[in-house]
């Protein structure tokens, strides 16, 4: 016992101080998800965007990881060479997406910068800046995903066994404070006398620099592996077996709890990436209103999800929240659709469901899975989750184009809106079923962290 103390994870100021800094990159990935949806009708206004260009532009973050499996491959990287190279690569790809995105919106690619006759030269249907930010957006995607799940097996490794919940609740709240800054910053920036596209390049910067921040972490974690190694204990890694995914598939736990991953957050995500427009065409705001009312989202989050880790760790209850949770979801989605209700009140209590379902979701599944295929794990998962933002942004756009008349001044989101609500009832049966599994598989869901 005396030399587990002499662990980095054994600190508690280190080990929170790790969390601030791995959160920081997540909520630099975060902001740059968000920060282009403010922004939807200046790319409109500059390069002809219409509602399912934009839509096409969120969506094929999703790319790589639908129909490249890279979530699934990131985590089976992650799990064969280790956090620290794993993590390095998909940030840096996340950066070099995010300036190439930066790029191709800014004057020097617009006036005939390097790339833009050869993105003339094809698919004339397609504005050479929106094929440009098409790359930037995909290359962004490649790295985002595994870089989350690098990040969630990071709180495993630095927390199984202490404030599990907890932690991935404060990770959670972090990555929401990137997309509060996201909805009210861009706004700002966009009117900055330098330009609009600064907005773009800030976001940009941020990345940039959750790459600088993440390196730092690289080396606590190296010192850590070695005092473990040091002390005895077997940093878990071996091999990975097409047979190991085979068993995450036809455990039913699992696989429940990925299906309400997918229809979740396909009902979160996608909204939140044209509710800044959503708000403006209902209820007749500015933009700097619309990106405000956004941020009421992750700015629930950030208190909420911090708080109902702490209840999972204590008190259990881990289905049963990701149920009410779902719940909420649907209530919000359907009165957006049909009522007129305080868009600030419905936001806040969306946000309390986007807190309930994370927080009670991502540590169960560290009780559901063995820690030495947490990568694999959280990889299949996020791929899975990545279908639904690759299919549903773009849904949402034509949706849109299908339900309005040409030119029309305000945009009726209706339709778009149940679609949404849809999505939140497949993921409450899902939650259902998985507390129903949990009774039979003994994985103590309903129990608090440490008793498992």
């Amino acid at each position: 016992m005396e030399n587990l103390k002499r662990t980095l994870r054994d600190n508690a100021w280190i080990r929170w101080g790790m969390l601030l800094m791995v959160g920081f990159v997540l909520a630099a990935n975060y902001y740059f998800y968000d920060a282009l949806s403010p922004l939807k009708s200046k790319l409109t206004e500059e390069f002809g965007f219409s509602s399912t260009d934009f839509g096409l532009f969120v969506s094929v973050y999703s790319i790589p990881n639908v129909f490249l499996l890279m979530a699934v491959l990131g985590g089976v990287i992650l799990d064969k060479l280790g956090i620290r190279r794993t993590g390095f690569m998909f940030v840096s790809f996340m950066t070099i997406g995010a300036l190439i995105t930066a790029y191709g919106a800014s004057d020097m690619y617009t006036n005939g910068g390097w790339g833009y006759a050869f993105m003339s030269s094809f698919m004339p249907g397609y504005s050479p800046e929106l094929k440009m930010m098409l790359l930037g957006r995909f290359l962004f995607g490649l790295g985002a995903e595994t870089s989350i799940v690098v990040i969630s097996k990071i709180i495993v490794k630095w927390f199984k066994g202490k404030e599990l919940a907890l932690a991935f609740g404060v990770k959670l709240g972090l990555a929401r404070t990137g997309s509060f800054l996201a909805f009210n910053l861009s706004p700002i920036l966009i009117e900055s006398p330098a330009g609009w596209t600064v907005a773009i390049w800030f976001a940009a910067f941020f990345v940039t620099a959750s790459l600088l921040v993440f390196m730092i972490y690289m080396m606590l974690d190296l010192k850590l592996d070695r005092q473990s190694q040091q002390d005895g204990i077997a940093v878990v890694s071996d091999e990975f077996r097409i047979s190991d995914l085979k068993k995450l598939i036809m455990n039913p736990s699992f696989m429940y709890v990925t299906l309400l991953c997918l229809t979740f957050y396909s009902a979160v995500f996608p909204f939140l990436s044209f509710s800044a427009d959503f708000f403006l065409n209902k209820f007749n705001l500015s933009v700097k209103e619309s990106g405000f009312i956004s941020s009421m989202l992750p700015v629930g989050t950030m208190f909420f999800t911090p708080l109902f880790g702490f209840i999972v760790d204590k008190y259990g209850r881990a289905a049963t929240l990701m149920i009410y949770g779902s719940v909420i979801l649907v209530l919000v989605h359907t009165c957006f659709a049909f009522t007129t209700i305080n868009p600030y009140v419905l936001m806040v209590i969306l946000g309390i469901a986007f807190s309930l379902v994370p927080a009670s979701m991502w540590p169960s599944v560290a009780k559901i899975v063995d820690e030495k295929r947490i990568g694999s794990a959280y990889g299949f998962m996020f791929s899975i989750q990545n279908i639904g933002l690759w299919i549903f942004p773009i849904l949402a756009g034509v949706v849109l184009d299908k339900t309005n008349a040409e030119g029309v001044e305000s945009l009726d989101y209706t339709f778009t809106m149940i679609m949404f609500a849809a999505l939140g009832i497949l993921g409450l049966i899902f939650a259902i079923l998985l507390k129903r599994d949990d009774k039979v598989s003994g994985y103590g869901l309903e129990l608090p962290s440490n008793s498992k």
